[in-house]
């Protein structure tokens, strides 16, 4: 089959032998696969590792084979990959053999993967491939950074800077949706008008100044993915006794805060990573139940995922982009 992988320090097009399943194990043959930011970081995590991996969190196809005592699936079964990989149950924190798809484990840029049968979900009817290809990752990382950690209620106001990701533009819809104000920023004209095309009430530029933009509003939550660049700007504007949930860092890691301000703020602090498979139903159904359809950016073919990966990189994109796998 072929596949989009990394070996010997090279993101390359290549081919490998069809997986088969083993006890309660699927092959999925794929029909689209979605990237996000992880896939960017796994290549310099992985330096020279000469053992060929194939990259990829997301991804939808049809059953094409099935291991034993797999009973709740059938060959011909349409769906998509859950790439929060082994759990289950809503929790504080995932379980200690929790994993995300893609790395260790060879993911969704190829024409097939095979996986655990208990790590698929049926392909919501109404939605594309190219759709489905791409919602469970970004869906399941805002619904539980929004509900769970976040605890956003109707009429609160939520502020997301970085409108352009596939978490964000799935945030401001959960968000509108659930009866809350979004504010949003972005340094982009275009992505900011994109958002309120899709349920932003508010985007204001990243270059302004954010606490005398916002000085009207009350913000109860922030949900933070862009890390230091826009931390500190982020705290500023919530209020006291606000919540600030984090769930990725595409500047730098490292922040310095101010904890004596944070702490006579009374401000309330959370991370967040991916969820559980309850919450990732659970975000499902919500969008079944708002009509609500992820945003794709673009579409490139398996055999240009290179292209892709430099769109994503160069933070172009407004929603998902996916990779068309065309079966051999």
């Amino acid at each position: 089959m072929k596949a989009f992988m990394h070996a010997d320090g090279q993101m390359r097009l290549g081919e490998l032998e069809d997986p088969r399943p083993g006890s309660g194990e699927v092959v999925v043959a794929l029909k689209a696969a979605g990237l996000n930011r992880r896939d960017l970081k796994i290549p310099a995590r992985r330096g020279n590792e000469s053992q060929p991996l194939v990259l990829g969190s997301d991804g939808a196809g049809v059953i094409e084979s099935v291991g034993s005592h797999v009973t709740e699936w059938s060959i011909g079964d349409e769906v998509i990959i859950n790439p929060s990989l082994r759990w289950f149950q809503k929790s504080i924190a995932p379980p200690e053999e929790f994993d995300i798809l893609g790395m260790p484990d060879n993911g969704t840029f190829a024409e097939k993967i095979v996986i655990s049968s208990e790590q698929l979900e049926k392909k919501p009817a109404r939605l594309s491939w190219e759709e489905s290809a791409v919602v469970a990752l970004s869906v399941l990382t805002g619904y539980r950074a929004l509900f769970t950690q976040g605890e956003l209620q109707a009429g609160q106001t939520v502020f997301i800077p970085g409108a352009g990701s596939g978490v964000a533009t799935f945030m401001i819809q959960l968000a509108k949706s659930a009866g809350a104000n979004v504010i949003v920023s972005s340094r982009s004209d275009s992505k900011r008008e994109s958002a309120r095309k899709i349920g932003a009430d508010r985007a204001i530029d990243t270059n302004c100044d954010w606490a005398a933009e916002l000085e009207d509003v009350t913000v109860d939550l922030v949900v933070e993915s862009v890390g230091r660049a826009t931390f500190n700007r982020s705290l500023e504007i919530l209020k006291k006794g606000g919540r600030i949930v984090v769930f990725g860092a595409t500047t730098e890691d490292t922040v310095d805060f101010d904890l004596r301000s944070f702490f006579y703020g009374q401000y309330q602090l959370f991370g967040t990573t991916m969820g559980s498979r309850e919450e990732l139903r659970a975000a499902l159904a919500f969008l079944e139940r708002h009509d609500i359809r992820p945003i794709v950016d673009r579409s490139f073919h398996l055999g240009e995922a290179k292209e892709a990966f430099e769109r994503l990189e160069h933070n172009e994109q407004f929603g998902k982009i996916v990779l068309n796998i065309e079966q051999s």
